[in-house]
């Protein structure tokens, strides 16, 4: 593992420098989006692949109309028609998960109407009237919500000594704050993970062969890269992501467990992964514009190394989920592109607990007792595979 790393941090410093490509869930429609001039105003209207969670704000200096949005690739925005001279838009990567618009205004403007609808398509409209300066710049010095703020660096207890202590457990609930995932009945999968997430931590600290870290420990949106980071500042030998998510198709159910391929399993697996994150990320480091030689090398290195225990640790859940009589998928264990599995020397599976969109499944995931009953099978799991890890290495290096 330690050689991994190092000669992780050699090729990465080797990369050469070259401009972000964003690669993102939801991707602009430039053909059906536009900038209209209504009288005196504007309107912007967006044809969005799906909805995304965005927010709007007006910044003075110019005046000019931001708008952030997880995650949007805007190419091809750029060429959207320019109805007036002194108008302009700019779009690109704004921090890690989110993405930023800017639509420069000849003057002050207000937003007068503002929404997105969903359905057959997902389009954003946004009406700009003109304003006085001084009601443009009460706007513009409005501060921040903070949750739109970038995440708090978490509170990762010191490193353990190498060979010694418990097994580090990061725990990761998906989504969060401003992105609640899937929804039903007045239940979002951010919530439901949340609390998932902590009665498995209170089982794996029980045991006292663990120290377990969670990616978040309350409803606030933390990026994906955030939440591999934490997995590498805690040293971590699992990284556990845990979702309940909606397929609006098929009869899914049952729990499932996900690893990291190049090529999902099947449609749905790949459908998941498009819902969860972007496809282009591994370690940390963007690969679109590297050399093709490079990414092999890096991908060659993970599967080497961390792979294989990825591989037993899906199995060992599997096995351990069944055993405890708990409804799994057809096909429990699959695979599929999923950006917070690529640490390439963690390793790393998505348990996707169960569906919402699954009438049963949605009656167990409220259930506190069937959660315990899967939360103990995890434990047993994690135990299985520390065992079964730590005796293939002592075996290797005798």
């Amino acid at each position: 593992m330690t050689l991994i790393r190092s000669l992780l941090v050699l090729l990465v410093l080797a990369l050469p420098s070259a401009a972000q490509e964003l690669s993102a869930l939801a991707k602009v429609n430039p053909m059906r989006s536009g900038i209209v001039a209504t009288g005196a105003g504007l309107e912007l209207r967006l044809d969005l692949s799906q909805p995304v969670p965005w927010r709007l704000r007006l910044m003075d200096d110019p005046p000019r109309l931001v708008i952030d949005a997880r995650e949007v690739d805007w190419k091809g925005a750029e060429a959207l028609a320019v109805v007036r001279p002194g108008v302009s838009l700019r779009a690109g990567r704004f921090r890690p998960g989110w993405s930023r618009m800017v639509l420069e205004l000849e003057g002050p403007h207000k937003v007068a109407r503002a929404e997105m609808t969903t359905g057959e398509a997902t389009r954003l409209e946004i009406l700009l009237e003109p304003t006085d300066p001084a009601t443009f710049a009460a706007e513009a010095a409005r501060p921040d919500l903070p949750e739109w703020a970038l995440p708090e660096a978490a509170e990762l207890m010191p490193p353990l000594p190498e060979g010694g202590g418990p097994l580090v457990v990061v725990l990761d609930p998906g989504h969060g704050g401003i992105d609640p995932g899937a929804e039903r009945d007045g239940t979002s999968e951010a919530a439901l993970m949340l609390t998932f997430a902590r009665e498995v931590k209170e089982v794996l600290v029980r045991d006292g062969r663990f120290r377990v870290v969670m990616t978040r420990d309350e409803d606030v949106f933390v990026p994906l890269e955030t939440r591999t980071s934490i997995a590498r500042e805690a040293e971590a030998d699992i990284f556990l992501s845990l979702h309940a998510d909606a397929l609006a198709e098929g009869d899914a159910q049952g729990a499932t467990v996900y690893t990291l391929a190049e090529d999902a399993s099947d449609e749905a697996a790949a459908a998941l992964a498009e819902r969860h994150d972007r496809d282009d990320l591994l370690a940390g480091v963007d690969l679109t514009e590297q050399d093709d030689v490079v990414a092999e090398v890096l991908m060659d290195m993970a599967r080497t190394e961390t792979a294989p225990r990825t591989d037993r640790l899906a199995k060992a859940m599997v096995g351990a989920i069944k055993s405890a009589e708990i409804r799994m998928h057809r096909r429990p264990q699959q695979s599929g592109g999923f950006s917070v599995l690529k640490t390439p020397d963690i390793p790393s599976v998505l348990l996707e607990v169960g569906f919402l969109s699954s009438d049963r499944d949605f009656k167990r995931l409220s259930d506190p007792a069937w959660r315990a009953t899967l939360a103990e099978a995890l434990r047993q799991a994690l135990v299985t595979w520390a065992d079964e890890d730590a005796a293939l290495r002592a075996a290797a290096n005798p």
